[in-house]
């Protein structure tokens, strides 16, 4: 018997297993289907984009490793990402700091960067059937330092200010482009080392920074704001907390973004979705893997992934939950860190899609919690992978750990010929 036969053997003993505990496989997979996840552009080339600026200052972000065969130009990053589309399924969107730019070698200063400064880009997507994100990059320049829209320097304050706002304008003009709106996230690292005894101070000025650069409104663009936990050698203080961010949120109505390495590590993000729908109008995800600490390591399919998968489709959230991956290491092969990582998450949400979730509600209603929690973990024994791997045949993409040896192809023929 052919491996096709086999899945689609696999396949209907799978969906007969899971009709018995009432659940539709078919719309689970039509579900996943739809499923669009914004694959970041930065796992590519470690974060280093495309800037002409000379010597750059602080960061606020650091990539791990050295492995050989980054994107060292635009048209490689292009290259790589249509490669980790041949090996993933469904129709997906594509996520775009601003300093990713084509500038045309020219030195473009961030308060100067233009919607024709990512002109190719949109036409580009557009070829390969996808959708643009953008960010707003606070990080990596000489104006960064600890402080850049919470500054008390009005002129170093002005310039991020200004960045953000054509940042937005940006977004707007790649929404109308695409007929779909551009999600905008706003994140910046501002914060200090030690001790700080004017949190108040700093946070009102990223509140009238914000206010600033929030009063234009736009039709086809989104705005998203990130809280971070800490920074690098901004261990003591954070300007934008959770705590600031959800208020702002809640107070101005834009979507907040949850990054799930941007938490103590004994937090729950997927507890969070719950609370953040009842108060702002939307969800922006950055899926990723802290180990220890915010280091965007490779999503994998761990209980949090499948747990803020699972409360997303309980909340009956999906239309108003934006996924997108946020992960760079350096370490292994990118491309490869690509198809696990979108991967990963498509087989959490599968999970979610399969869950028996009409008798569990129900037991739940009635006070059966014995029974709810033995079907929670019976349902984890039901044959998920079974469905998996006819998504997969079902979108031409590789079963199993068939694309290892595709990925390596591509590494043999294209990246290990970068210097």
């Amino acid at each position: 018997m052919s491996k096709t036969e086999l899945v689609q053997k696999s396949f209907e003993i799978a969906k007969e297993r899971y009709a018995a505990v009432g659940v539709d496989v078919e719309a689970a997979l039509k579900n996943l289907q739809k499923l669009s996840i914004s694959l970041h552009c930065w796992q590519t080339d470690d974060v280093v984009g495309f800037e002409t600026l000379g010597n750059q200052g602080g960061s606020g972000i650091q990539a791990t490793g050295n492995y050989p065969g980054r994107a060292r130009n635009i048209g490689e990053v292009k290259a790589d990402i249509e490669e980790v589309l041949t090996h993933i399924g469904g129709t997906h969107r594509f996520n775009l700091h601003a300093i990713y730019g084509d500038f045309g070698g020219k030195s473009v200063d961030r308060d100067q960067i233009e919607a024709s400064h990512f002109t190719g880009w949109m036409e580009w997507a557009k070829e390969k059937n996808l959708k643009i994100d953008f960010n707003s990059s606070s990080f990596g320049h000489p104006k960064s330092g600890d402080l850049t829209l919470a500054n008390p320097d009005k002129g170093i304050r002005d310039f991020w200010i200004e960045h953000t706002k054509r940042s937005r304008a940006i977004s707007e003009e790649i929404g109308k482009f695409q007929n779909d709106p551009c999600i905008m996230n706003l994140w910046i690292h501002d914060g200090m080392k030690d001790l700080t005894v004017n949190r108040l101070k700093y946070r009102q000025i990223l509140e009238q920074s914000l206010d600033d650069i929030f009063a234009t409104d736009y039709k086809n663009m989104k705005d998203c704001i990130e809280s971070k936990l800490f920074g690098i050698a901004l261990e003591s203080y954070t300007v934008g907390s959770h705590d600031f961010y959800l208020g702002y949120g809640a107070k101005k109505q834009k979507i907040v973004t949850l990054d799930t390495g941007h938490f103590h590590l004994t937090e729950s993000v997927a507890d969070k979705i719950s609370s953040l729908l009842l108060f702002t109008p939307e969800i922006m995800l950055h899926v990723s893997r802290p180990v220890r600490w915010d280091s965007d390591h490779v999503v994998t399919l761990n209980e949090d992934t499948i747990e803020l998968a699972r409360e997303i489709v309980r909340a009956d959230a999906l239309d108003r939950v934006h996924v997108g991956l946020d992960f760079f290491d350096a370490s292994i092969n990118r491309i490869g860190a690509y198809v696990i990582g979108v991967r990963a998450t498509q087989k959490a949400f599968l999970q979610g899609f399969l869950e028996p979730l009409t008798q569990l509600r129900e037991y739940e209603a009635n006070g059966q919690y014995f029974e709810r929690l033995a079907l929670l973990e019976e349902a984890k024994s039901l044959p998920w992978n079974a469905v998996w791997d006819y998504f997969c045949l079902t979108n031409n993409v590789e079963i199993g750990e068939d694309f290892i040896p595709a990925v390596q192809k591509y590494e043999k023929n294209v990246t290990s010929k970068r210097s």
